[in-house]
């Protein structure tokens, strides 16, 4: 005869786990959810860093190339001060016509005085390397002379010292309107072929937007290095 408690089987017991499953995996579902949104974050933090990174260094190498150029370009146009103080400072007739009478130097006794070092000769901010020459009638020089008058509050500048014999013949600014550069720089090399005849100056032959200013200027091609106003 069978017992009451024999005629009721026992009920399958469910355990913990199995009762818990579904709102553990809704649970891991979320926390996979909030991981991949944080990981999504930090790649887009970590390619923003890169990003900025990238710029910092690019625009700290144009600085240092701005830098070189800079150094050189003076040199040159100490060169062309010797070589113009050389050829008896006459003007216009006493500049030189080419980059290769600087580097050959000016005759000192027997020997020949070293006026320009080879590497300045070279301009560091074009893939040409070469130096774009400034005539003292140029285009070049008027824009040179318009920004270093608003550089100097609207104070024309003038020849100095043994360049005053050259006043004459460079562009002379009487109303200068315009309160600095605005223009965008195409970009490139300029190409063009040098100006025949004497020269005052040089000036890189890249169109880029400088990271530094020289006087005032924000274009690789405005820099122009003479010693006219030295």
């Amino acid at each position: 005869m069978m017992s009451r408690r024999d005629q009721h089987p026992p009920q399958p017991q469910t355990s913990r786990d199995e009762s818990d499953t579904p709102l553990r995996l809704a649970r891991g579902g979320s926390e996979g959810g909030y991981t991949l949104v944080a990981l999504l974050l930090v790649m887009s933090l970590l390619a923003f860093w890169a990003v900025a990174a990238t710029e910092n260094l690019r625009q700290q190498g144009q600085r240092e190339r701005e830098k070189e150029a800079m150094f050189r370009g003076e040199q040159v146009a100490d060169a062309i001060r010797a070589y113009y103080l050389y050829r008896g400072q006459q003007g216009v007739n006493s500049l030189p016509t080419s980059m290769d009478q600087l580097l050959e130097g000016i005759p000192r006794g027997t020997k020949k005085l070293q006026v320009l070092r080879a590497e300045a000769a070279r301009d560091p901010l074009s893939k040409s390397g070469e130096w774009k020459l400034i005539g003292p009638t140029s285009e070049e020089i008027a824009g040179f002379v318009r920004a270093l008058t608003v550089y100097s509050g609207g104070t024309p500048p003038t020849p100095r010292g043994n360049m005053a014999r050259l006043a004459s013949v460079i562009p002379q600014m009487t109303n200068v309107l315009d309160t600095g550069s605005t223009s965008t720089a195409p970009g490139g090399d300029d190409d063009s072929a040098n100006s025949s005849g004497p020269f005052l100056g040089v000036a890189s032959r890249s169109q880029r937007n400088s990271v530094m200013t020289y006087y005032g200027i924000d274009r690789h091609d405005g820099w122009i290095f003479t010693p006219l106003f030295r």
